[in-house]
């Protein structure tokens, strides 16, 4: 009886697997290319999106952007990435066509902002971000919040993300400490996406 009972027990295991790998198939395919999280909740004007990719273009994540009424929400996950944290940054120019992501320009600034940090008594720049941590597969998921940056204006001094040059969400190679300048020892930039409005 035991061989029976073992072969009835795999054939109802192989039957689940495939029923939840189509299930899976039905629920995400339009997640899966693209990897942008859920949506979040939006005021007028809705959210922005960036798909991320990495230097040999190949898509490793995907953010939502959701304005608030003290700054933006952020939504970020991404799969193939090194393991361990990594700094992230909003860049002031939405541009990621050149392979090591210099096209993105600088960090978004306030007018006369020199100092780079969340954890800098002269700053921080309005693009600062705290570090992205990747878990040892590869992938990060994360929710966080900026009250430096804003989508469309409206918001006070915080700067706009979608302005005329529009920006860029960048990933960098190493963890950024938050005080050393320019960019906290952060490394090469390894990922990037440009922030475009939802369609």
């Amino acid at each position: 009886m035991r061989p029976l009972i073992r072969a009835s027990a795999l054939a109802l295991l192989a039957a689940f697997s495939v029923s939840g790998c189509n299930t899976l198939q039905r629920v995400m395919p339009d997640r899966a290319p693209s990897l942008l999280p859920a949506p979040l909740p939006t005021l007028a004007g809705g959210e922005a999106r960036a798909e991320i990719t990495d230097r040999s273009g190949r898509t490793v994540g995907g953010a939502v952007f959701a304005p608030s009424p003290n700054g933006v929400l952020l939504r970020l996950e991404a799969r193939g990435l090194t393991p361990g944290w990594h700094g992230m940054h909003l860049h002031a120019k939405g541009d990621c066509s050149d392979p090591a992501f210099q096209n993105a320009g600088a960090h978004v600034k306030h007018a006369g902002q020199s100092q780079h940090g969340l954890s800098n008594p002269q700053g921080p720049e309005a693009g600062d971000l705290p570090n992205l941590w990747v878990d040892g597969s590869g992938r990060a998921s994360v929710e966080l919040f900026s009250g430096l940056a804003s989508l469309r204006g409206g918001a006070g001094d915080r700067q706009v993300l979608l302005d005329g040059d529009g920006s860029a969400l960048v990933i960098h190679a190493a963890p950024d400490d938050h005080r050393t300048q320019p960019i906290g020892g952060s490394g090469d930039r390894v990922a990037c996406g440009v922030i475009r409005p939802a369609l």
